[in-house]
């Protein structure tokens, strides 16, 4: 069995006339990007190896291997860059990455499921956890913070929320 595929980074269009990209890493410290090459598309039909060529605004340059004009740098614009989830460090027991919790079961302190994470979202504040209610229809946005989420167990697939009044309708 293959390791998941993670989102690392995209490719935002050309930077130059040689065939430099624009690259947005997703990662926590962003030049280590390019540690965990090659990269590959999320059906794996194309393959990428880069080199960083220096900071610029919102990420940075690079050049990808085979790419000489804007014309095939400018092609490549919207390319999402993955690799497999083992190519990634081990994080500390407070940590986890975002696809990690894509999928688990929420449960409340008394053991009521609620509902499944669908997406994990980051606007600079801190990260959200999409829960799709269970039964009660819709979507809640939960901050992922230790005393509201006092609980993620990836062995089990789930995380317990302790959620402020207000938090989930009623």
């Amino acid at each position: 069995m293959t390791a998941p595929l993670i989102c690392v980074g995209a490719l935002a269009g050309a930077h130059g006339v040689r065939g430099d990209v624009r690259l947005k890493s997703f990662c926590a410290v962003p030049e280590d990007i390019a540690r965990y090459g090659p990269f590959t598309t999320e059906d794996g039909r194309g393959s990428f190896t880069l080199t960083l060529s220096k900071p610029i605004k919102n990420g940075f340059a690079a050049r990808v291997t085979g790419i000489t004009s804007r014309e095939a740098a400018e092609a490549l614009k919207g390319t999402r860059l993955y690799v497999p989830r083992d190519r990634l460090p081990d994080l500390p027991d407070d940590e986890f990455y975002h696809s990690d919790l894509i999928g688990l079961e929420v449960v409340d302190t008394g053991g009521q499921v609620l509902g499944k994470i669908s997406a994990v979202h980051d606007h600079g504040a801190g990260d959200l956890l999409d829960v799709i209610l269970k039964d009660r229809g819709g979507s809640v946005m939960v901050p992922f913070l230790q005393e509201i989420v006092p609980t993620v167990d990836l062995a089990a697939g789930r995380v317990i929320v302790d959620p402020p009044d207000g938090l989930l309708p009623e």
